[in-house]
């Protein structure tokens, strides 16, 4: 669903298009799309490769010019005054892409503070509070090629924060790295948000940190979005009645065949101890249709669980709809 922000958002785009021209055809990259971020807030942004995701981040951060459309940054049309969005938008594009390599963790983060017009002696400060942030101190001068791809994730998002700037568009921040320093970059945004009140938009194929960190998600494909509202009514909206029912031991081929003739979508998996049944219940009376089955097959019922909808397969449903 679609918000109008025009009035209250800090950021809100209106009709964004992008139009790639060859010789042979016209390729709509992004496709009229509307949305808004209000102040303060962390909004998921999701879509297959392609989609359309980083297109969008470079036109709002006025990297490239859309075809048509309008940008509004507290109110100012940055389309017609792009360089308020440079004063008030910091990026990080395609992972660590922002970074030089033959530079220093500090001489990079030197070098972004001269790009925005500060002296060394004006940032210092800022750029001790980064690097020991960022966990960068140990770091401090080595050569950004010689940093690990964490290290580098977290220089790169450390370089677009070196403005403080009140709004931070995030492209794929944390791909390539490890479940810990994941969830170290994770903490580091719920920071931004909690003590700076800053705007995120993140872009991510990482559910789990989409999940963990935000409330809403904007969800793009083939240049259009197909869906823009919170994780919560997401899930409630494609709850079902989905049950796991696990049953001591491992079971025969046969009562696979049969679950999977009576309840669509049935999945069955052996952890070693139990055979878990997956199964979406329209009808949550037909639970007793379940341990029928069980009772004919003398099988001991070791517990049922209601599962809650997971957020991936939301969005996968909500892509392969749209193709």
């Amino acid at each position: 669903m679609i918000k109008n922000f025009k009035n209250n958002g800090v950021i809100y785009c209106e009709n964004l298009t992008k139009i790639y021209k060859n010789k042979k055809q016209e390729v709509r990259a992004i496709d009229g799309i509307s949305f808004g971020l209000k102040r303060g807030e962390i909004v998921g942004f999701l879509g297959p490769n392609g989609a359309g995701k980083t297109t969008t981040i470079k036109c709002l951060s006025r990297l490239i010019n859309p075809t048509q459309g309008r940008i509004f940054i507290d109110g100012v049309d940055v389309i017609k005054k792009p360089n308020f969005a440079y004063e008030k938008i910091s990026a990080v594009l395609e992972g660590n892409r922002n970074i030089y390599w033959r530079m220093s963790t500090k001489e990079n983060l030197e070098f972004f503070a001269s790009l925005m017009g500060y002296s060394p002696g004006e940032v210092r400060h800022r750029i001790d509070e980064l690097i020991e942030t960022f966990g960068l101190k140990e770091k401090t001068d080595t050569e950004a090629r010689f940093l690990s791809r964490g290290m580098q994730q977290k220089l790169a998002i450390a370089c677009a924060l070196i403005k403080d700037t009140d709004i931070l568009l995030l492209d794929e921040p944390t791909i390539g790295l490890d479940v810990e320093t994941t969830y170290e970059v994770k903490d580091l945004l719920r920071k931004e948000i909690a003590h700076k009140g800053k705007t995120i938009l993140l872009s991510s194929h990482n559910m789990r940190v989409v999940e963990d960190t935000c409330e809403r998600v904007i969800i793009i494909n083939k240049g259009k979005i197909i869906a823009d509202e919170e994780i919560k009514k997401l899930k409630e909206f494609f709850q079902v009645n989905s049950y796991r029912f696990e049953i001591a031991g491992r079971v025969d081929d046969g009562l696979k065949e049969e679950f999977s003739k009576r309840f669509l979508g049935a999945k069955l998996s052996f952890d070693g101890a139990n055979t878990l049944i997956d199964v979406d219940l329209k009808d949550s009376m037909k639970i007793y249709e379940v341990l029928e089955i069980l009772k004919a097959k003398n099988l001991r019922l070791s517990g049922i669980q209601n599962i809650e909808p997971d957020f991936e397969e939301i969005y996968l449903k909500l892509v392969k709809d749209e193709k």
